[in-house]
């Protein structure tokens, strides 16, 4: 198992930014795709960021490409979700996720695969 907690939400104006951290921990030998998800009330949830702890490659859906950025800490077993040029669109809560993977092309934004997540953390910008 592993589990996965979220911190660094808040309140932010539009055009800030804001940065959100997830620390995982439990089995975690392996190599994993980490990712960012986000859910707007009323919204299906969406895959915002990928990143694949073996040699780093990233992934984005183009509603959030040039303005969000992941990247991990894996000495200290943290992701990172930097988000500029916020706007109203990206209130929503955001939740980290977890799956192992053997191989970097199995990791995309969104992919179905992600099997551990963490509670969660509000992202508000007005």
């Amino acid at each position: 198992d592993v589990q996965l907690v979220e911190s660094g939400g808040g309140s932010v104006e539009v055009g800030g930014s804001l940065r959100l951290s997830c620390t995982y921990s439990g089995n975690t030998y392996s190599n994993f795709c980490l990712g960012w998800f986000r859910q707007a009330p009323g919204k299906e949830r969406e895959g915002v960021a990928a990143i694949y702890t073996g040699d780093n490659t990233t992934h984005y859906p183009d509603s959030v490409k040039g303005r969000f950025t992941i990247s991990q800490d894996r000495a200290k077993n943290m992701i990172y979700l930097q988000m500029s040029s916020l706007k109203p669109e990206d209130t929503a809560m955001y939740y980290c996720a977890a799956v192992p993977k053997r191989r970097t092309y199995d990791c995309y934004a969104g992919s179905p695969d992600f099997g551990y997540w963490g509670q969660g953390t509000q992202v508000t910008v007005s």
